[in-house]
């Protein structure tokens, strides 16, 4: 019996062994005849190394070859922070920092010499978006908010984790232009519902604005955004991969299941800025919800153009916040071309709003929301220091969920379930977990952000000037924020339309 076990076992082993040396042979020819890769076509066999560590080099280089501030678009020491943030670990660390102080473009705050006492603190105040113009102004209370991910690019379980973890930290969460889903709701949070140029989840039959439609999502969103562009990709629609069309996201959307589903460039019933802002007024009437705008940002024609039509118009046309995208931004799907050279960063394009708007008269009007891989509270405060309202995050939103940058997140294979449908892979996501991740995510932000804030001498974030933040230029020379980017004087005074209309009659 053993004898014959042996004899069947040496007999299997042979075959496997034949299979192997055949399946050899028959690449080493495939390789030596096949015409489409030269390195292969040379060396056969061994040239498949090539492509194997190449592949594969992406994956090991942040864990054995990478300096801790050496990768993009995230490096480990930004990505370890964002963690220690949301496991609620705090931002200490010994011995020094590894952060570069003479690196151009590094943001140093001017600490006070009598910071804050903690019984002189007082809490960072909320903003209303839309008051007095519309008739349900929006009260947001947190700085950092979730930025616009659609339900598809991002999984189920992702979505519902960061709805409830919104929830628990009492900030607002963005749908994307992907449209509002039944995740989205399940926290309870609050929701601005973005409108994006194919007005998924908003739109008839037709792909038209369904004022129905609006009537009805009012009812659960605290705001609405026109998305004209994102910092991912000005000028080109959203894109989501047909492998990750499943039947729920082509519902919600109103396409077809397995189908690509790209947006056009641009909206096809806004195609000026006076056409921009009669969406904006009508959206705001038809559901009496805040109506703002996103876009990255290519110089100042918009801004002009926007401002002049509002002195032309009236307040009543402006929208009621702005949301700046730099173009470093993209936790979605993208074209390199557009990724790495359309639009500014968010170094230059949110003091160029902020300034637009002060100089037309339209900064309380117009609340500003920063968005461009502000992951951590520094970057968060230099915003805050610049101008702005708030701040969107995606990506380190996604970091507090588990992401650890396989730059996968358009092949529906995302190793953290964060970006995938594949059930299996988003098994590892638990909601119940993760929830809390983000809820404590945005409570060590806005904590560290004040914290700055305290330490540059003012009570709260929302003190933050831009004389509490320098700029390195060169090694050993940085320059006040004030400097470089001077407030400009306000040269109009915007009127109601009603008051002009008065001035005209008389």
């Amino acid at each position: 019996m053993t004898g014959l076990i042996g004899i069947l076992s040496y007999g299997l082993g042979t075959l496997i062994a034949f299979v192997v040396i055949g399946a050899l042979i028959l690449a080493f020819v495939s390789d030596l005849t096949q015409k489409k890769h030269t390195v292969l076509r040379n060396y056969p066999l061994v040239g498949r190394l090539r492509y194997f560590f190449e592949k594969q080099g992406e994956y090991f280089r942040q864990y054995f070859f990478m300096g801790d501030r050496d990768e993009m678009p995230f490096n480990r020491s930004t990505r370890a922070w964002v963690y220690r943030l949301a496991k609620a670990e705090g931002g200490t660390i010994g011995f020094g920092s590894t952060h570069d102080l003479g690196e151009s473009g590094s943001v140093i705050f001017v600490n006070a010499p009598f910071p804050v006492l903690d019984e002189e603190l007082v809490p960072t105040p909320p903003l209303t978006i839309g008051a007095d113009y519309c008739k349900q102004p929006f009260l947001a209370k947190s700085i950092v908010n979730i930025s616009g991910m659609s339900y598809g690019a991002i999984s189920a379980p992702a979505v519902r984790a960061l709805s409830a973890g919104a929830a628990k930290a009492g900030c607002w969460i963005d749908t994307g232009e992907g449209g509002l889903s039944p995740h989205h709701l399940e926290g309870g949070c609050d929701v601005i519902m973005q409108i994006g140029t194919a007005k998924y989840g908003i739109r008839d039959e037709h792909g038209r604005l369904s004022p129905e439609r609006a009537r009805e999502l009012a009812g659960f969103a605290k705001a609405f955004e026109i998305k004209l562009s994102q910092g991912a990709k000005p000028g080109k629609g959203g894109l989501l991969p047909g492998t990750k069309v499943t039947e729920e996201i082509a519902r919600i959307r109103g396409i077809p299941v397995g189908a690509d589903s790209i947006s056009p460039n641009r909206h096809r019933d806004i195609a000026n800025v006076d056409e921009l802002l009669d969406r904006v007024a009508y959206l705001r009437e038809l559901t009496g919800r805040p109506v703002g705008i996103k876009t990255a940002i290519g110089g100042w024609q918009l801004l002009h153009e926007l401002a002049d039509a509002v002195h032309r118009r009236g307040l009543e046309f402006a929208p009621d916040f702005f949301t700046v995208d730099g173009g470093e931004g993209g936790s979605g799907a993208a074209p390199q071309a557009l990724a790495d050279h359309m639009a500014l960063p968010i170094a230059e394009a949110l003091p160029r709003v902020v300034d637009a708007l002060i100089e037309a008269g339209l900064r309380e009007r117009i609340k500003v929301i920063a968005s461009g891989k502000l992951v951590t509270p520094a970057k968060a405060a230099w915003a805050l220091c610049v101008g702005a309202d708030f701040v969107h995050t995606a990506r380190g939103f996604m970091f507090a969920l588990g992401c650890i940058q396989a730059m996968r997140c358009h092949q529906n294979t995302c190793p953290t379930g964060i970006t995938t449908h594949n059930k299996r892979l988003q098994r590892g996501l638990v909601v119940e977990e993760k929830l809390e991740r983000v809820a404590q995510y945005v409570g060590g932000m806005n904590k560290e952000i004040d914290m700055i804030a305290h330490s540059c001498g003012c009570r709260h974030a929302r003190e933050l000037k831009r004389e509490h933040v320098r700029i390195v230029q060169s090694p050993g020379q940085s320059i006040a924020l004030n400097m470089l980017h001077p407030y400009p004087e306000q040269r109009m005074r915007p009127r109601s339309a009603a008051a002009q209309t008065a001035i005209m009659t008389n």
